[in-house]
């Protein structure tokens, strides 16, 4: 199980990552782009992949990760589940979400 509050701690040791909100959701940007979001409420998490990561973490970790329904989990946006999340295999996804959206220059 991954809490809540150490999903936001992972997210924002990403060089220029900041919180930020809409709506009644946190998210977490890199120079204005989202990469990852929370929504207290009910726990929901949720990370910006490419298709082809997300079909890989879908493949290799579907116990942690769901594609979202719809147009916006085909183009790879992945659910995170986090009571049954592992640390290190949410970091790594995180990573490929984070480097989705940040400027070459960050990488």
């Amino acid at each position: 199980m991954l809490s809540e509050d150490r999903y936001c701690q992972i997210a924002l040791g990403f060089p220029e990552a900041v919180q930020s909100s809409h709506f009644d959701v946190t998210d977490f940007r890199v120079r204005g782009k989202i990469f990852a979001t929370l929504r207290p409420k009910d726990s929901r998490a949720v990370i910006k992949l490419t298709p082809d990561e997300q079909r890989l973490l879908l493949e290799t970790s579907a116990d942690q990760f769901a594609a979202i329904p719809g147009s916006w989990g085909q183009k790879g946006w992945t659910r995170v589940w986090l009571e049954q999340a592992d640390e290190d295999t949410v970091r790594h996804a995180m990573t490929m979400s984070w480097r989705s959206v940040a400027p070459k220059s960050l990488r």
